[in-house]
């Protein structure tokens, strides 16, 4: 069991992928539902937030992007890599300790 004396969850930035890759799902999913029910303005819900600005939109869909290729391939940070409680001992208590002798 945790305690406090680590963070729960990954790095920022698998935190920050995951929520991209959420809000670009559920996106793709209304686009289709709204191509299903022939509506004719679609349901792309990031084009309606900002539409009138094509650079962010086009900014918001590269970022989806890169964290489905970081949700694919794996955060590569010591913290992902190695587990959030990796180096607690209360964390951690299946672990035998590492002694002189083990190494």
């Amino acid at each position: 069991m945790c305690k406090d004396c680590c963070k729960k969850g990954a790095c920022t930035m698998a935190m920050i992928a995951k929520v991209l890759v959420v809000i670009g799902g559920v996106n793709l999913g209304l686009v289709g539902l709204g191509m299903l029910l022939g509506t004719t303005g679609g349901w792309n819900v990031v084009n309606m937030i900002l539409g009138s600005v094509p650079v962010f939109e086009a900014v918001i869909y590269v970022l989806v992007g890169v964290g489905a290729i970081m949700l694919a391939f794996g955060c590569k940070c010591g913290k992902c890599m190695d587990g959030v409680c990796a180096s607690c001992a209360s964390c951690a208590p299946n672990e035998a300790p590492k002694t002189e002798a083990s190494m």
